[in-house]
């Protein structure tokens, strides 16, 4: 018998417990770098079984450590923050969340990426190691991270002296909920997540009178032209055999329909799977953006910030192979080999900055049901994902599947107590 095959009945009685905890968190979700109640519930709860525990690394960052004897460090992940959006799943625990970001703008908040069953499967996931110290020998680190949204969080931790703090993983290891039948894992060697660049770009113009526009420089009319060429980019300039994704989400301007505004403010996002591909999008960004607004005869060059950024996550072979034979040894025809996905994630500046192998994997959420009909009409696209209002992962058995994943992966590492 299995380590995890021992561990079967413990996760059985476990599930009831998590379960209330996973209404709360997702009742209760917090912006990026605010997850101080989840932050608190995640600590007090490793506190309980015995893991020494740092608070308020990175800000809201929490570490627990458990030492089991001599072996292998593993470290667990989970992202704790929320999305500024309003939920529209009809879930008896949805969130009805309001508050300000830090622009002082009022918000709704849900947890529609599903932050909070991460939490709650690592939470799980630390419970049964504390409580089953003869199946394993080791060291674990249970981190919750803050800020994944907004691509600080890992980054945070990691300068606020995580890698002098605690001791240096041997292997770190991360999953992510997402559409696809629940109950299945999709793992895959080598790049899996794409980097991700956020710019907001800040154009120029001259306001006037509505009914003067000649004595005016249009900004409106210069983030439109921008908009359309910087489709360009990708449709002309990158190769068909190279994946790229560059996405228009905000184009602010103005205050009312007679007035010409002084400026416009556009946000961008691109997706990216290589890095010469993403310095020439960068770099063609900047160049359409400078040249409409010269061809507007704008007063000044844009202005071109960066919101965030997300480095490939790029799973190592050697041990991406050994967790392959870990979920295909448990799961059978349930774990397969996944495609990229065109998300991004900060998960691995954390082996980054160790310069440790890492692997990340996904764990389905979708009803079976419904994943096999919209994949028989060819409408797989049409089920809410994570980030839409309506995502709302299948509680059973993607909690449960959540678990398992990571405690397979756990004991790939830790393997069986001599």
């Amino acid at each position: 018998m299995s380590s995890l095959e021992k561990l079967i009945p413990d996760l059985d009685a476990l599930l009831p417990e998590l379960e209330e905890v996973y209404k709360d968190l997702h009742r209760h979700p917090e912006l990026s770098m605010y997850e101080y109640r989840t932050a608190k519930i995640a600590a007090d709860y490793l506190v309980r079984y015995g893991y020494e525990v740092t608070r308020e690394i990175g800000v809201t960052g929490v570490v627990g450590v458990l030492r089991n004897g001599e072996g292998p460090v593993v470290m667990l992940r989970a992202d704790m923050d929320a999305l500024p959006m309003a939920e529209a799943t009809g879930l008896p625990y949805a969130s009805d969340v309001v508050t300000r970001d830090e622009d002082g703008v009022e918000v709704s908040v849900c947890h529609s990426c599903g932050h909070d069953m991460h939490v709650t499967w690592l939470m799980g996931v630390a419970r049964v190691l504390s409580e089953n110290r003869s199946t394993w020998r080791g060291t674990l680190l249970a981190v919750f991270q803050p800020g994944e949204e907004v691509g600080v969080g890992a980054r945070n931790m990691i300068d606020d002296g995580m890698l002098d703090r605690f001791p240096k993983p041997d292997i770190i290891l991360g999953q992510h909920v997402m559409v696809g039948p629940a109950g299945t894992v999709g793992h895959r060697s080598g790049t899996i997540l794409s980097a991700g660049d956020s710019l907001k770009i800040k154009m120029f113009g001259r306001g006037a009178h509505g009914s003067q526009p000649q004595t005016s420089v249009d900004p409106v009319i210069m983030a439109a032209s921008t908009v359309l060429r910087l489709q360009t980019i990708v449709s002309r300039e990158i190769s068909p055999l190279d994946q790229a994704v560059l996405t228009v989400g905000s184009l602010q301007a103005g205050t009312k329909e007679n007035i010409i505004p002084d400026n416009a403010t556009l946000k961008l996002n691109m997706r990216t799977y290589d890095e010469g591909v993403r310095e020439h999008m960068l770099g063609a960004i900047k160049r359409i953006c400078c040249a409409e607004c010269s061809a507007s005869n704008a007063p000044r060059d844009p202005e071109i910030t960066t919101i965030n950024r997300y480095p490939l996550t790029v799973n190592d072979e050697r041990a991406s192979t050994r967790l392959a034979e870990a979920f295909g040894a448990w799961f059978g025809d349930r774990a397969y080999e996944t495609a990229p996905a065109a998300a991004s994630e900060d998960f691995s500046v954390f082996g980054r900055a160790w310069k440790v192998p890492y692997v990340f994997w996904f764990v389905g959420c979708t009803d079976p049901q419904v994943y096999e009909q919209a994949k028989a009409k060819g409408k797989i696209n049409n089920i809410p994902s994570n980030h839409s209002p309506q995502f709302a992962p299948l509680l059973h058995p993607t909690l449960r599947t959540g678990l398992e994943t990571m405690l397979c992966a756990a004991f790939a590492w830790f393997g069986t107590a001599k």
